[in-house]
């Protein structure tokens, strides 16, 4: 068949910030307790790293060797929550008191962006990035008087991640460690992408007792791993 460029409905493109989630890690090295993050205005994904360093031999370029890549970025809102203070160098020594430059805890992320297309629109799909091991660094905030065109503080801080290790195997191959896993609405298993956002977002008990109630949390890439590769009937 002869290629053919920008067929309707093929028109894509990728925009905005939503649905963030905050987790911050837990005794063990797990993600509980995930809350929302109002105010998230922006996150840049930065990754770094994967540079050919080239070897020669015999008078030719013999071969390239990669280095190790690294996920980064920014994250950029207008406010944070309460449980974000630990992540960014400061504990509450007393209540609505707080000291900076302390240890500063990880981390795990969660938010979508939408797909778009020129048939549906923003209402395409959307893309969901988990992310792993983070780390913030310290950032400025920037203080200014009012004026006659008033504008909220915007906060930004730059992250670095820690790959989180991958145990299962994917047709027969070890992944390496990662920090980041994406989704595509428009692709994946929708019973699949189901299951998993009621553990990213938690679900409300519907049940006399709560017990059917879900506590938001960031499942390990393993465990994400099995639930997206479920087969459903």
């Amino acid at each position: 068949m002869k290629l053919v460029w920008d067929k309707v409905g093929e028109r894509l493109y990728e925009t905005g910030c939503d649905h963030g989630v905050l987790y911050p890690i837990q005794t063990g090295g797990k993600y509980n307790k995930g809350v929302a993050w109002n105010g998230l205005s922006a996150v840049t994904e930065s990754p770094s790293g994967a540079e050919p360093s080239p070897i020669y031999a015999d008078n030719i370029k013999y071969l390239n060797l990669m280095s190790a890549e690294d996920f980064g970025g920014t994250i950029e809102a207008y406010t944070y929550p309460d449980e974000f203070a630990e992540c960014d160098g400061s504990v509450e020594i007393a209540p609505g008191v707080f000291a900076g430059q302390q240890s500063r805890k990880v981390f795990g992320l969660s938010y979508r962006t939408i797909l778009g297309n020129d048939v549906d629109s923003d209402d395409y799909g959307y893309k969901l990035h988990l992310v792993y091991g983070c780390l913030a660094s310290p950032s400025e905030k920037g203080y200014q008087t009012k004026n006659d065109s008033p504008e909220p503080i915007a906060l930004s801080w730059e992250f670095s991640t820690t790959p989180v290790e991958i145990t299962k195997l994917i047709e027969g191959k070890r992944i390496r460690p990662t920090a980041i896993l994406t989704f595509d609405s428009t692709r994946v298993d929708a019973k699949n992408l189901a299951t998993l956002e009621e553990i990213l977002y938690g679900k409300d008990p519907t049940g006399p007792e709560g017990e059917d109630g879900v506590e938001p949390r960031l499942p390990l890439p393993d465990e994400v791993i099995a639930i997206m590769t479920k087969e459903n009937p």
